[in-house]
């Protein structure tokens, strides 16, 4: 009968095996007890590993591999010693397991070097927080050519992370990346949302950071079994706010008491009329508004979250914006188009603008980037096509997103709808051409 290759595949590891562990009665130690050794043999090949334990050779049975416990002998220590045997006899055939599992050849150095923490190869074991660290160098190294700021503070934080909640859980300082499975992802997602309250999506965003780590261990042959598997990273969808024109009326035409807030408000004015987050206005330099196709002025930039590539025509209100700065002592020092500040100050002057405007919904960046997409483009008639190319985005679906939303739009297209179904109730056309009355 034909065996199949899978069958085969693992009879092939199957062969005379051997576990003892023996006492060397010629090393006698000062204290008269001798070191325990354990041998493990695979098809007649044998390697010897220490146990690092030793015992009086008067009260050690040859055959059974463990302490005689007597009535007149120290019993707690000879049973503590015959569990912790026990215990790595199991280890090594819990090795033998993993070899065949992972489909390499059972030998006894193999399973040597597993109980040694070492690979098959005899490397030493790889851990999880030295990959990370090794990871977060590459990426400091590599700052502004294949990465930004912004990407080394979110692995570090993550590194952070991860680091408390091996503290947490496991009371280590670092984990062998082999030891890594299902129950350590679930684990870390109940840490993120149930210790330190961290929304759904900031989660998995952060979990994905210890993914790439995995990844990266796997291609390097560290990791034979991907831990991720099973395990659902979806993001839950989220309703993404937007200004109304009201609101937008409201913060245009708002008289600020200090000139810091004036400055706030333009720059997000201006996010809302371009729909450049606050990486790209912060990096937006004068020389990258040029003359577009039309004659206009237009801004042509790259994306600093995707080096994708962002051409946006000037609304006037964004050129009214660009002008009044045009003399700013830090635009004409630093060649930037706008005097912007950092992302923290901003934040904050923020929340100070929508409590005087009267807006209750949160401003941030991401508020404005919306605005632009949804009230300023899409509910005036914008293809999401030219919208998508606007704002940088790769995948017309991270587009599609922003149209959720669109209430106003929805009712006006409806409204169109019932209109052109009304033409054609009040003018029905005739049955057949030509047809006329008796």
């Amino acid at each position: 009968m034909l065996i199949s290759s899978r069958l085969k595949a693992i009879v092939m590891f199957v062969k005379s095996f051997g576990v003892l562990f023996y006492i060397k009665k010629n090393r006698v130690g000062a204290d008269g007890e001798c070191p325990i050794y354990l041998r493990i043999t695979v098809d007649k090949v044998s390697k010897t590993i220490s146990t690092y334990r030793s015992y009086d050779p008067n009260y050690w049975n040859q055959a059974t591999g463990r302490v005689i416990v007597k009535r007149n002998h120290p019993e707690d220590k000879g049973r503590a010693l015959n569990a912790y045997l026990d215990t790595l006899q199991a280890k090594v055939f819990e090795a033998k397991h993993d070899l065949i599992e992972s489909r390499k050849p059972v030998t006894a150095e193999a399973i040597r070097n597993l109980l040694q923490g070492r690979t098959d190869k005899g490397e030493r074991p790889h851990f999880l927080l030295e990959i990370f660290q090794y990871h977060n160098s590459q990426v400091k190294s590599l700052l502004g050519i294949e990465y930004s700021k912004g990407t080394l503070t979110k692995f570090t934080t993550v590194l952070n992370h991860t680091r408390a909640f091996l503290k947490w859980k496991y009371n280590t300082d670092d984990m062998d990346i082999r030891k890594l499975d299902y129950e350590f992802i679930t684990e870390l997602e109940f840490w993120y949302k149930s210790v330190q309250h961290i929304e759904h999506n900031t989660t998995m965003k952060y979990i994905a950071c210890v993914k790439k780590m995995v990844i990266r261990a796997m291609h390097n042959g560290w990791l034979l079994r991907d831990p991720f598997q099973g395990f659902n990273m979806a993001l839950r969808e989220k309703e993404r706010e937007a200004l109304t024109d009201d609101e937008l009326q409201k913060m245009e035409e708002a008289v600020f008491p200090t000139d810091r807030l004036n400055h706030v408000r333009d720059i997000f004015l201006f996010s809302c009329y371009t729909g450049l987050c606050y990486a790209d206005l912060q990096k937006l330099k004068r020389t990258e508004i040029t003359t577009g196709i039309d004659g206009a002025k237009w801004i042509f930039t790259r994306r600093q979250k995707t080096e994708s590539p962002s051409r946006v025509p000037l609304l006037p209100k964004a050129l009214e914006i660009l002008e009044r700065y045009q003399h700013h002592p830090s635009c004409v020092t630093n060649v930037n188009a706008l005097p912007v500040l950092s992302n923290q100050k901003m934040n904050a002057y923020l929340k100070e603008i929508g409590d005087c405007c009267g807006i209750t919904k949160k401003l941030t960046f991401h508020i404005a980037r919306h605005t632009f997409a949804t009230t300023i483009t899409l509910s005036n008639g914008v293809p999401i096509e030219t919208v998508s190319k606007m704002l940088g985005h790769r995948n017309l679906k991270t587009t599609q997103h922003y149209a959720k939303i669109l209430d106003r739009k929805v009712s006006q297209d409806m409204q169109a709808l019932r209109e052109k179904l009304s033409q054609r109730t009040a003018n029905p056309v005739s049955k057949t051409k030509g047809q006329s009355g008796a």
